[in-house]
């Protein structure tokens, strides 16, 4: 009967329990384990992972009375926590990837021309009659340096591979186990 009961408070408290271990024991022990490795991919995913960590810490804080109200946030941080750790998930590296990194990274700055409302009506508001006044106000000169500058921009943004690119690769080139690298020092 004591066993039961114990078995039962853990049933109840699994969240309490294996929420430090899979949010920070295992990560801090890979961390570790990545900064001794020669391989920048699972440094990448580490480093992505505590960056993540961060903004659901924060997100925490900010809105805790209203997460107090929420009895299933702590399975659903657990479930979450454990798709960005999991190797075999790359979470951390798929939601860098779709959603911080376009925020931060790729951000663009976008140049609203002011056009009159007279003008407005009279030629239509395309690609085209915003590259006429860009030439008109600075010159076909100042255009073909923008051209040069789009193009140089997105030859060198396409050579760079993904975090889920690279860690592909890694596992392709590793066999199934992604900690796995003969250079690890003991």
């Amino acid at each position: 009967m004591g066993s039961g009961s114990f078995l039962k408070v853990v049933a109840n408290n699994i969240d309490v329990l294996a929420g430090p271990l899979i949010s920070l024991a295992y990560p801090l022990y890979a961390s570790v384990r990545a900064i001794e490795t020669k391989n920048p991919v699972d440094d990448q995913q580490w480093l992505t992972y505590w960056v993540l960590y961060s903004f659901i810490t924060l997100f925490e804080l900010t809105f805790a009375p209203i997460i107090e109200w929420l009895p299933f946030w702590s399975y659903a941080k657990l479930f979450f926590n454990c798709w960005l750790v999991l190797p075999w998930f790359n979470g951390a590296a798929y939601v860098y990837d779709h959603f911080v990194r376009p925020i931060f990274v790729n951000r663009q700055i976008v140049n609203v021309w002011y056009v009159s409302r007279k003008e407005k009506l009279s030629k239509p508001d395309d690609v085209l009659s915003a590259a006429e006044r860009y030439i008109e106000l600075n010159g076909p000169e100042a255009f073909e340096k923008l051209i040069g500058k789009s193009t140089k921009a997105s030859k060198s943004s396409g050579m760079r591979r993904s975090i889920l690119e690279e860690a592909e690769a890694e596992r392709e080139s590793l066999g199934e186990n992604p900690f796995y690298d003969k250079n690890y020092r003991y």
